[in-house]
């Protein structure tokens, strides 16, 4: 039996007794996107498979540097960091092919932490679309810079002087990705093995820059090869003296990193975003949808832009949008409608950065265009040319600052209804988090203006 063939827990037993593997590595993704796992032996394994396991909550109550949240309720020094359970998915199998074919699972968070476990999130709006009568699809685009440099080099150079994997600005590069092949094909042949399917991967336009596209697929699947892929192309990278970084905005004089999302619903396994007949092909249900996601954008922008490097990336002129527009086939606004076939049709959802966690992003933007066809909303008018030289009604501005974002998500009603009060209470306070760690630095740029002269 091969990996990506597991169903069930029968055939896990299966496959890790034909292959005779003493560990299997497990992980879960934590609010940040970053996955956290271990090894466990096989005996544990297979108990896990019927009972679950336990996973201490405190990767649902620190950061991405391990600090505790001293402001969220669900876990924290008030609870004593208890065990959480964590039930394995014997269909997210994949083979390690750099571990001599070891197995990997994923796992999720079972209740009381499912209510505030990102991959739970995005399976209730999956289950919120299958029960209006959708199957959603979605496709994630990755923006990513890779450098000459190590997890040790970066720290001794303090961030700065970065040595880029090739030099200038040289998008769609045959020369760069055909002289650096060892790296691109390494990477390709990965992603294959592990099911996590790459569409096309070039060279963007920026020093080290690169872009994978990954293949269409249902929306809860194509947040695990997206959250996947960011986890490991880290790996391939390092295996190869090279070192990735998702960030939104790593240098003020380069282009922001996206992490676009293509969206497309099917009921009754046929499409429902075309329409002969009607203004570029978009049906009701389409233009309800993009009504949603363009209403709720700024009371959701926190699960999109969720760091404070995000807010970077939101300025004008740098291929990221700064208000909630939509546009058809237009790449200045947050949201592009991609007219075509029934097959094909689509939107993008370009407010979308890199940094973001796949799972909450992609419950964010599905969520709001459901919540559009629920309520029958309207769009706003379409913008047609540069989106960046218009003025816009305050209804459409998105925050600035990540702290004003998580006000607006604890403030929204919709939020609420869509994600639960449980989510929405602890991820916007990780958020205020977040801003507040921001605040107690202070930054070269301070030192350099104030520091002599005032």
């Amino acid at each position: 039996m091969e990996p990506r063939q597991v169903r069930t827990a029968e055939d896990a037993r299966t496959l890790v007794a034909e292959r005779d593997v003493p560990h299997v590595k497990v992980g879960v993704f934590d609010v940040d996107g970053i996955m956290r796992g271990k090894y466990i032996s096989r005996e544990k394994f297979l108990s896990a498979l019927e009972g679950g396991f336990g996973f201490c909550d405190v990767v649902l109550g620190w950061d991405c540097q391990d600090q505790l949240y001293d402001n969220v309720e669900y876990t924290g020094w008030h609870t004593g960091y208890p065990d959480a359970p964590v039930r394995l998915l014997p269909d997210s199998c994949r083979v390690l092919p750099f571990e001599d074919d070891g197995l990997f699972f994923l796992g999720e968070f079972s209740p009381p932490a499912e209510t505030v476990c990102p991959r739970a999130l995005l399976r209730r709006v999956v289950e919120r679309a299958r029960t209006l009568g959708y199957a959603a699809y979605a496709g994630f685009e990755y923006e990513f810079f890779v450098f000459k440099e190590t997890p040790e080099s970066i720290r001794e150079k303090n961030y700065r002087g970065l040595a880029p994997m090739a030099p200038g600005w040289f998008g769609y590069s045959v020369l760069r990705n055909t002289a650096g092949s060892d790296f691109y094909r390494a990477l390709l042949d990965t992603c294959r093995d592990m099911d996590i399917g790459i569409e096309g991967l070039h060279e963007e336009t920026g020093p080290g820059v690169m872009e994978a596209a990954i293949t269409v697929d249902g929306a809860l699947a194509a947040a695990d090869k997206a959250a996947l892929f960011k986890t490991f192309a880290k790996v391939i990278a390092l295996k190869h003296g090279l070192l990735a970084t998702f960030m939104a905005k790593w240098s003020k004089d380069l282009p922001g990193q996206s992490g676009h999302i293509h969206l497309s619903l099917k009921k009754d396994g046929s499409p429902v975003f075309h329409e002969p007949g009607q203004p570029h092909s978009m049906s009701d249900t389409l233009r309800w949808f993009v009504g949603g996601q363009q209403k709720l954008m700024p009371e959701l922008l926190a699960m999109v832009a969720p760091t404070v490097n995000s807010y970077r990336r939101l300025i004008p002129g740098f291929w990221a949008p700064t208000d909630s527009t939509w546009g058809v086939e237009n790449r200045t606004t947050a949201l592009r409608v991609i007219p075509g076939s029934p097959k094909s049709q689509r939107v993008e959802y370009r407010i979308a950065a890199a940094d973001a966690n796949p799972y909450v992003i992609l419950a964010a933007a599905l969520g709001s265009g459901l919540w559009g066809i629920e309520h029958r909303i309207e769009p706003e008018a379409m913008v047609t040319g540069n989106a960046y030289d218009r003025k816009y009604p305050s209804r459409l501005a998105l925050p600035r600052t990540l702290w004003d974002a998580a006000q607006r998500l604890k403030s929204s009603r919709a939020a609420r209804d869509l994600f639960g009060d449980p989510f929405v209470e602890h991820f916007a306070a990780t958020r205020e988090w977040e801003e507040r760690e921001f605040r107690k630095h202070v930054s070269d740029w301070e030192l350099q203006r104030y520091f002599e002269i005032i």
